[in-house]
């Protein structure tokens, strides 16, 4: 499995500076997850009724085993039509990324910008120990920078 994890900068904070903001103060930790074996249509439901984007999918264990998102059911979505197969039988694991990259919770969050920008994700998993911890979004980072207005960045 393709799991790759970025390391920002860890250079001792000055007082009062933006150096001290990390992912993990900004990251949500109560995260809906999927599971390899749950159904497209399920995660499709689940996405829409809590108007999330896509969500991590995880092992009995929670470790991370990749991300399935809203365009990953609609490709499924699409193909179903196309080739005139049902979608009830069709996997997460079948559809998700398997190819996962991960910030560390100890980042500066204005450096996770940055991987946001380089990388044109929506979203990083954030492990602990090589379980799920968190998550961090692209709307998490400008919160930060909201609060962190008037700093030095």
């Amino acid at each position: 499995m393709g799991i790759k994890s970025f390391i920002g900068r860890r250079a001792k904070p000055q007082k009062g500076s933006s150096e001290k903001i990390k992912v993990s103060d900004y990251m949500t930790r109560n995260l809906t997850t999927f599971r390899p074996e749950q159904s497209i249509l399920e995660v499709m439901e689940v996405l829409l009724k809590k108007r999330i984007s896509g969500g991590p999918v995880v092992n009995d264990k929670n470790e991370l085993v990749g991300i399935i998102s809203e365009g990953d059911c609609m490709k499924q979505l699409s193909d179903s039509r196309y080739h005139n197969h049902p979608m009830e039988d069709v996997k997460v694991e079948q559809h998700m990324i398997k190819n996962v990259d991960t910030i560390d919770g100890d980042m500066n969050v204005l450096d996770a910008a940055n991987k946001f920008l380089e990388s044109k994700h929506r979203r990083f998993p954030i492990l602990e120990n090589g379980k799920l911890a968190g998550q961090i979004s692209q709307s998490d980072v400008l919160r930060a920078a909201m609060e962190l207005k008037g700093q030095s960045w």
